[in-house]
């Protein structure tokens, strides 16, 4: 068996997550009494009792999201299951550097409160949306967000999940737009998502360097052995990285899962665990018909894998 972890992204957060596992298990409480601490902030109450509105906020979804995956992890961790690689979507990378041995857990709740502040605020003041484009080809996405891009509107590919889903991003008004000419081109479905940004674009480019700046002050370590894939182009993180180069580039940059999965099919993956909120990753397996087994681990009785 080769397993990998997996941690998701902002847009699968909900009220109420992580908190059987609080209620259940010292590991877990310890991960979210940790996160309080380190952000000062009350991060728990926001996971448990947070409304949806709350939860969409970039800088609440963000490290919320982090901390329910940290606090399953630790709960997994504590059952001796272990996975050779891990990846993250989006924020979820913190995560997996978390549990690769690169970064501490108190600094990854530092960062990602940091990071979800940035990528809120400091955006030009425009009407944003992300739209997840099902059933066509990247190639054929890149084409009609081209055409807007020379019309000089603000629509482009943002993550590459899937051989058939990629997710666009940008200025509302364009997303709508090229919504309907991609359904055109053949998408089956385009789905607007849960999110307030226009997340992995150049619009955040003042974000990125801002976020640099905290990024030079952590110190990330070698690792323990786990094989971390990064978003930015799918090679396996090593100790003697510029973590502080990739992890602001990361902020406008598409994320590229698809190339994860085909490190998974090429390496001979067979058990993907999605741990913390929603069941997107799975998913992303299950479309791409990797061989193996898929689990989403979210609520205790899940742990039953």
């Amino acid at each position: 068996m080769k397993a990998t972890f997996l941690f998701p992204g902002q847009g699968s957060q909900f009220s109420g997550m992580g908190k059987d596992f609080y209620d259940n298990y010292a590991e877990a409480k310890e991960v979210y009494d940790l996160a309080n601490k380190a952000t000062e902030m009350n991060v728990k109450e926001l996971c448990f009792d947070g409304n949806e509105d709350e939860l969409k906020e970039t800088k609440n979804a963000q490290l919320a999201i982090a901390t329910t995956s940290l606090a399953i992890l630790s709960v997994i961790n504590s059952k001796g299951i272990k996975a050779e690689y891990a990846a993250g979507l989006s924020l979820g990378e913190y995560v997996a550097l978390v549990y690769g041995g690169f970064l501490k857990m108190e600094d990854c709740f530092k960062l990602l409160k940091l990071r979800g502040y940035y990528m809120q605020n400091l955006v030009p003041k425009k009407e944003y949306a992300m739209a997840a484009v099902i059933g066509l080809d990247s190639s054929k996405i890149e084409e009609v967000c081209k055409k807007y891009e020379n019309d000089g509107e603000f629509v482009v590919p943002a993550n590459y999940n899937y051989a058939m889903q990629t997710v666009i991003s940008g200025e509302k008004e364009a997303i709508e737009k090229a919504s309907v000419d991609l359904k055109e081109a053949g998408a089956k479905r385009v789905i607007p998502l849960k999110t307030s940004g226009p997340f992995h674009t150049k619009a955040l480019e003042e974000a990125s360097k801002e976020f640099y700046k905290d990024l030079q002050k952590v110190k990330f370590e070698n690792g323990n052995g786990v094989k971390v894939i990064k978003n930015l182009d799918g090679s396996i993180y090593t100790g003697s990285d510029n973590f502080a180069d990739i992890l602001s580039k990361h902020i406008i940059n598409p994320v590229r899962f698809d190339k994860a999965l085909k490190i998974f099919k090429d390496e001979g993956v067979d058990t993907f665990v999605e741990i913390g909120p929603g069941k997107s990753m799975t998913g992303f397996i299950n479309k791409e018909k990797l061989e193996g087994k898929a689990i989403s681990v979210q609520k205790i009785e899940d742990l039953e894998f």
